[in-house]
């Protein structure tokens, strides 16, 4: 799969039904290969990867934020990652730069990832298990500036 959901993928199940969230998931996950915690973390410290947490503030607030990450809440994500859109952030310089998208769980991380390879940033992957993960990993968390 090239990482872009076709409007012929979200109805090609039996009879032309659309398709539900979890098998909606499944067939973006297929397109590329999700990132662990302490992956996700070793890459950002080396520089490698960008980590991008998408969470709305409240969760920020309530359980802290990953030290280094950029916080793009997800209405705004593929404005700000696009590297040639006229709202990019400064860390959006190319369609090669390694994305690491982080919510809460894992869930709507996929889908970012996912909407964020139809905007031709190929090396964009999730979070298996979102902030929580990172979290029960031990990883570094401070406080949220809000």
């Amino acid at each position: 799969m090239s990482g872009t959901i076709e409007q012929s993928q979200a109805t090609d199940v039996p009879g032309g039904a659309p398709l539900g969230i979890d098998d909606l998931l499944e067939r973006v996950r297929a397109g590329y290969r999700r990132i662990e915690a302490r992956e996700a973390y070793q890459a950002a410290d080396a520089g490698e990867a960008l980590l991008v947490d998408i969470r709305y503030a409240a969760l920020r607030e309530r359980d802290g934020v990953i030290p280094g990450a950029l916080v793009i809440e997800r209405n705004e994500l593929e404005w700000r990652l696009d590297p040639r859109g006229s709202h990019r952030v400064p860390e959006a310089t190319g369609h090669d730069v390694r994305v690491v998208v982080i919510c809460n769980e894992g869930y709507a991380s996929s889908l970012a990832a996912a909407s964020l390879h139809q905007l031709g940033l190929h090396r964009a992957t999730d979070l298996v298990g979102g902030f929580q993960a990172w979290r029960a990993e031990g990883l570094p968390v401070e406080p949220a500036r809000i």
